[in-house]
């Protein structure tokens, strides 16, 4: 009975912090009758949406970002295993979204999801141009998608929210690499349960690789001198279990215990004088920015879908939900009487390193130029022809006024036309919070922000872009496959909550 009651109060709480919500988002855009009808009818649809005992605190600001706490440096890196390629079968590579329990902490088993096993999955890596048949199985009690993230595939195989795979069913798909080396990944994309499945373990490496014919001196030895991180925040209950429904936060899911590779507290001990550090930010919401604990300089070699044009060395690098770079480390000089760490902005400790033997005279890191530029003249000046209008906060989010509706299509774009989409984040009166904008089927470039050239590091393909609040960031979009794909905020709540349309690709 007591339950029932805390139950009951706690939906009452939610509807209400829901409607306040409205109401100042119905204020910011000037509607005179105090609330959005369609934003009363959300909430009426789904009245167990909003936002948790601390609710209103966090409403007011957007929500407070919890510190998370240094890594102890006492759990060796786990780096995620090649998946196998089968034999005698009609497919390549088998991948299957299953529970599990895992030992985070000393003693304690925790609910899980993986692929192929309890957490997180094994990175499948395809070489530039070849096409690999996957077999996908759902071993989840609940449906699921795979969603191949940064892969320009056709949009039967995407993986989105149209694509479920219900309970006990598996496909045979083909995915083709037609597109320049990159770190890529997989993941969920399920309506409305995409951030508590990934919140949960679902995530997996998935990198496009040319070193066989590349002529770049860059490391390409895989869990020995180019190793993939996956960093995520999480939230545990007293249980220490990840109790997505109670521990939820409706305007993007942040947890104060800081994970690498699903690995907490943990180091990295490093042999090699240069190493590769595919960075993937996997949180459902928080941002990330990488320095070096003494203050060095790190190299960045890639943004989201390919290599840089030329070699940037960086102080910091920030990724929002979803983005990923690749980093060179320069290790030959340390000592092993020196530290060095990956840090965040504050800084945490989030990768400590132990240096190992490395060879101090293995040389230094190798520069590259391009002979055209990454963006032309042309490209440049060509028109705006797509307007998208990110708004509002919790699950009062929206697209150009819209929340996601499977059945409409928002956007119409013709196979292999350039165009030029605007994305722009409409601030609230309360400011406004950055949306990480991604786009599937295609990777993109960035023209600019705010009408000035973007930084070196975004100078290279991407498909996720940060957006600040106020800020209009200009995307040269290309689509080489035709179908429907989904463009939404990779804030997991946000993009679950409906800020999510679909472009038709004829």
């Amino acid at each position: 009975m007591k339950e029932g009651i805390e139950i009951m109060q706690k939906k009452l709480l939610k509807g209400t912090l829901s409607i306040l919500a409205a109401i100042i988002l119905s204020a910011c855009t000037g509607d005179s009758g105090g609330m959005n009808s369609s934003m009363m009818m959300d909430n009426e649809d789904n009245p167990d949406q909003g936002m948790d005992q601390d609710g209103m605190n966090e409403m007011m600001d957007h929500g407070e970002v919890p510190s998370l706490a240094s890594s102890e440096g006492v759990n060796e890196l786990v780096i995620p295993p090649l998946l196998e390629k089968q034999k005698g079968k009609n497919y390549d590579y088998e991948v299957t979204a299953q529970e599990g329990i895992t030992e985070f902490f000393e003693g304690i088993s925790t609910e899980t999801y993986g692929y192929n096993g309890d957490l997180l999955g094994p990175t499948l890596k395809i070489e530039e141009g070849e096409s690999v048949n996957v077999k996908i199985t759902n071993d989840l009690n609940e449906p699921t998608t795979f969603h191949w993230h940064g892969l320009e595939v056709a949009s039967k195989i995407d993986g989105g929210p149209s694509d479920e795979i219900q309970p006990g069913e598996s496909r045979i798909i083909t995915l083709e690499a037609d597109q320049p080396a990159a770190t890529l990944w997989y993941h969920p994309h399920v309506h409305e349960m995409t951030a508590e499945q990934v919140f949960r373990g679902l995530s997996g490496m998935l990198i496009i690789d040319n070193s066989i014919n590349s002529d770049l001196e860059i490391p390409n030895e895989y869990g020995v001198n180019d190793i993939p991180l996956i960093f995520q925040d999480r939230l545990f209950d007293e249980d220490k279990q990840l109790d997505y429904d109670n521990l939820m936060n409706v305007d993007g899911t942040l947890g104060d215990v800081s994970m690498v590779n699903g690995t907490i507290n943990p180091k990295m001990t490093v042999t090699e004088p240069i190493m590769r550090f595919r960075l993937l930010n996997g949180s459902n919401a928080r941002n990330y920015t990488f320095r070096l604990s003494n203050g060095d300089n790190f190299t960045q070699i890639a943004s989201d879908g390919s290599l840089l044009d030329e070699p940037v060395d960086r102080k910091e690098l920030t990724l929002a939900a979803s983005e990923r770079a690749e980093i060179l480390i320069d290790f030959s000089k340390l000592t092993e009487e020196e530290s060095l760490s990956i840090i965040n902005e504050e800084g945490v400790v989030l990768l400590p390193f132990d240096v190992k033997d490395t060879d101090s005279t293995a040389g230094s890191i190798k520069t590259w130029t391009t002979d055209e530029p990454f963006l032309t003249d042309e490209e440049k000046e060509m028109p705006v022809t797509k307007n998208i209008e990110l708004f509002g906060m919790m699950d009062m989010v929206s697209i150009n006024g819209k929340k996601f509706d499977a059945d409409r299509i928002d956007l119409r774009q013709e196979q292999g036309v350039t165009e030029v989409w605007e994305i722009y984040n409409k601030p609230d009166m309360m400011g406004g919070m950055v949306h990480p904008f991604h786009i599937h089927g295609t990777q993109f470039k960035v023209i600019s922000r705010d009408g000035e050239e973007v930084e070196e590091s975004e100078q290279g393909f991407k498909d996720s872009v940060a957006v600040e609040p106020g800020e209009r960031v200009k995307l040269l979009v290309t689509f080489p496959e035709k179908g429907v794909y989904v463009f939404h905020c990779h804030i997991l709540e946000h993009e679950d909550n409906g800020m999510m349309g679909q472009i038709e690709v004829y």
